[in-house]
């Protein structure tokens, strides 16, 4: 079996241009849309509010496409703090690891537009990894792997082996390559840089863990070059997680084959298109919030309204009861049952279908 590095063009990584520019066409109308979108909203809150979610998303999706699941409060909390956000509600101490990762998916795409040199890659290892081991195992970090890499799946002793990363007598070689051609694609589509970033790192796969998490920041920056700008409004990792078998089954079949690489970009386009396009409900979603809130501007609301309308506003899962409203705030079922009488009153909750125990309220929404 010859690995796509092992072939005599590698790293000449080639594409069907003329086939895939139907799709970039797309993707590039897309991102514009979304962009003017977001600039015509006005308020720089409601910008921050989508910055913050596409951000929450990456961070959390990105990992749980390798198996981890983060606390997603601990991270919105981390991404606020280290944006500088701190003035958003509900913000919650987060763990030495969250604030790790979130530190290199955030120095990514904030500074964007500063060179990706070895030193500072190996900063982004280090802090995906700030006590020096996975789930696992020690991990050696700030450098380079210095044994052989593989790919496996599969019980102990019946591994399936997906791919074999190249040896690490070469990494220092084909990392410099690598690092060059990222602050210099010549004149290459950005949109078509970032994908090839992204598939050319994880092949490279330089470090014993981490690799697809740092191709994906990769893919993140060079994503904002080509649009110019440091905020996201979507999460390229929250579409891929949603495609894990095809995203995973993409990388295998290319990296076992020539150095035509057709079917990864037009993969990776269909998948940023997607994600854009996923992105407009998000924005919608903060649009609506916005203005149930400006409804009830001049209200004196409580706290505990203000904290269970909130929660509803940003997706609350199930029905929202007097007995929920209780726990939720930290109240007796009486002063739930007045607050949530108070708020029918003022024609922010109405009262669902039904009755008993059973009797539970939505939000009125114009």
């Amino acid at each position: 079996m010859r690995y796509i590095w092992q072939q005599a063009d590698w790293p000449n990584l080639t594409w069907d241009s003329a086939g895939l520019l139907p799709l970039l066409a797309r993707v590039s109308r897309a991102q514009g849309r979304l962009l003017g979108k977001m600039e015509g909203l006005g308020f720089d809150t409601l910008r921050d509010e989508a910055h913050l979610k596409a951000m929450t998303d990456n961070v959390v999706k990105s990992s749980e496409i390798e198996g981890e699941n983060l606390p997603q409060d601990e991270v919105r909390s981390s991404i606020a703090r280290q944006l500088g956000m701190n003035h958003l509600e509900n913000l919650v101490p987060s763990s030495r690891s969250v604030d790790g990762v979130v530190e290199m998916m955030t120095d990514a795409t904030a500074h964007y537009d500063t060179p990706l040199t070895r030193k500072r890659l190996f900063r982004w290892h280090e802090s995906l990894f700030p006590v020096g081991e996975n789930s696992l195992s020690p991990i050696v970090t700030g450098q380079f792997r210095d044994g052989p890499m593989q790919v496996v799946s599969g019980p102990m002793g019946r591994e399936k082996v997906h791919f074999e990363a190249p040896p690490p007598e070469r990494l220092t070689e084909e990392m410099a390559v690598f690092l060059d051609w990222l602050e210099d694609p010549a004149d290459m589509d950005p949109v078509l840089a970032a994908g090839l970033a992204h598939f050319w790192f994880v092949t490279i796969h330089p470090f014993d863990d981490g690799n697809g998490r740092i191709a994906r920041a990769i893919a993140d920056m060079a994503l904002a070059r080509a649009e110019n700008s440091s905020r996201r409004y979507y999460s390229m990792s929250k579409q891929i997680r949603s495609e894990r078998n095809d995203y995973y089954n993409l990388l295998e079949t290319c990296q076992r084959a020539s150095c035509d690489i057709t079917l990864w970009q037009e993969w990776f386009l269909g998948c940023l298109l997607r994600a854009i396009e996923n992105a407009d409900l998000t924005v919608e979603n903060i649009l609506q919030k916005a203005r149930f809130w400006q409804r009830y501007a001049e209200e004196s609301l409580n706290q505990r309204q203000v904290k269970v309308l909130n929660k509803l506003l940003d997706g609350f899962d199930g029905k929202l009861t007097t007995a929920r409203w209780a726990r939720m705030t930290k109240s007796s079922p009486d002063t739930a049952l007045r607050d949530i009488k108070d708020l029918i009153k003022r024609g922010a909750l109405y009262q669902e279908p039904g009755g008993g125990r059973s009797t539970s309220y939505a939000l009125v929404m114009e």
